[in-house]
């Protein structure tokens, strides 16, 4: 057992010593307020406070976490002995040189989101007011490092402490945005696009459209049986992200009411997990996700947990909050649509915490790590370079034995337009996860 010795107990506080030594370490701890107590017992011993208080592991804290109010933080930054730390510290005897405790804190409380911000054109938080992204650190799990650090310099200094083994967690998502890309458009969607496609000189298109309406060829976006066949080769733990709008400008899939869509879902659910995926005015219209949430589940007879928003368009807490109160329990939001990376410097799944509540919530957290409309479009990289990124992602969360999550589209791996070799490039890590997962 380990004997946490603190000052004082806060929920911030509390709720970060759960989350390093129960959730990332899963040792058993206990905590004190009591200097006398946490002298007399014999154990493994660490003290979280302004000084150290005899012999043994310390830490020496920041305001951060004995705090209940959100003002502006500037964290500090040093780098030391290859690792990238936050809230520098300078208290003697202090093992670590930073406030490990508070620095988890901030990165997956998404505290820099809660401050006042800049935001990009579809109201999102902007990957280059991150300080994960301003210190070049965006690309490590850092969390998942310092705790891993934390967990050496216990068994260093009290050998006889174990620590359970941590496994590698792949989860394979597919945003559905567009079913399909020509067929359940209804007429005058169907009219708008052969004439914006005769307009633009794109004949072939004109053609390929004529094809799928008549039954002659597959839609190009449908490639459902592809992705169900590699889900089944390499035993894929799978959630496909359904938008369940109406068609407006950035929601356009086809009506949720269409049979062939609603039979598509139903085929899907019989063999992977289903999520929501709240509309892009979602954040101006909490009441349409529990709409397209009680039609999901009534298409496929299942209660819906999961949900990740279109565009990534979230605000935080009222986004979260609006999701839990309506029965979502995993939320697969968290990462960025124009950069690849660790957002909330973690790649593990985490309890949110309601900052402006000061209260741990039971919303479960699921951090992705790169998205195929990122590296594509939002960093304009090649499948060569692509790939380079997408490795070394792996590779970043293979070392912490962490959970890895990537976003695809049906769209991005149809292998057509201005998504050919992109298929290749997702079989390739798939590949590449079952060669270091065995």
């Amino acid at each position: 057992m380990l004997l946490i010795y603190i000052d004082r107990q806060t929920n911030r506080l509390g709720y970060t010593i759960n989350l390093i030594f129960k959730e990332l370490l899963d040792i058993e701890y206990m905590v004190t307020t009591s200097k006398d107590q946490f002298i007399a017992l014999d154990c493994a011993k660490l003290s979280y406070c302004k000084e150290k208080i005899y012999d043994e592991l310390h830490i020496t804290s920041d305001k951060l976490l004995f705090e209940t109010n959100i003002y502006s933080v500037n964290p500090t930054y040093t780098k030391e002995d290859g690792i990238d730390k936050i809230f520098r510290t300078y208290g003697e005897g202090d093992d670590f040189h930073f406030d490990l405790f508070s620095a988890v804190f901030y990165l997956v409380s998404r505290y820099e989101e809660h401050l006042p911000f800049i935001r990009d054109e579809h109201s999102r938080f902007c990957t280059s007011d991150s300080i994960l992204q301003q210190k070049n650190c965006l690309d490590k799990p850092v969390v998942n490092i310092w705790v891993n650090l934390l967990k050496e310099k216990l068994l260093e200094k009290y050998p006889s402490l174990e620590f359970p083994a941590k496994h590698f967690h792949f989860i394979n998502t597919i945003d559905v945005d567009m079913a399909y890309s020509y067929k359940g458009k209804g007429v005058y969607r169907t009219i708008g696009g052969m004439c914006r496609d005769i307009i633009n000189g794109q004949f072939s298109a004109v053609k390929e459209r004529f094809r799928v309406l008549l039954s002659l060829e597959k839609d190009p976006y449908d490639c459902f049986d592809y992705i169900l066949r590699q889900v089944d080769k390499y035993h894929l733990n799978t959630i496909f992200f359904f938008l369940m709008s109406m068609h407006n400008k950035f929601d356009k899939n086809i009506s949720p009411y269409n049979h062939s869509f609603q039979m598509l879902i139903k085929r899907l659910s019989d063999y992977c997990e289903i999520g929501i995926h709240p509309s892009y005015y979602s954040i101006e219209e909490p009441d349409g996700i529990e709409m397209g949430m009680k039609m999901l589940s009534n298409i496929i007879h299942r209660n819906i947990n999961c949900s990740r928003f279109h565009y990534l368009r979230f605000h935080l807490p009222s986004s979260f909050r609006d999701i839990y109160d309506i029965g979502v329990r995993d939320e697969y939001s968290v990462g960025y649509a124009e950069h690849i990376g660790f957002r909330a410097g973690i790649c593990s799944p985490y309890n949110f915490y309601d900052l402006e509540r000061d209260q741990e919530t039971k919303l479960r957290v699921h951090p992705f790590m790169f998205m195929d409309v990122a590296l594509k479009n939002g960093l304009k990289l090649n499948t060569t370079e692509a790939w380079q990124k997408i490795k070394q992602l792996i590779d970043e969360v293979k070392k912490v034995n962490g959970e890895l999550i990537s976003i695809w589209h049906n769209e991005s791996l149809s292998d057509t337009g201005q998504w050919q070799g992109w298929r290749n490039l997702y079989e390739k890590q798939l590949e590449y996860i079952k060669e270091i997962d065995n």
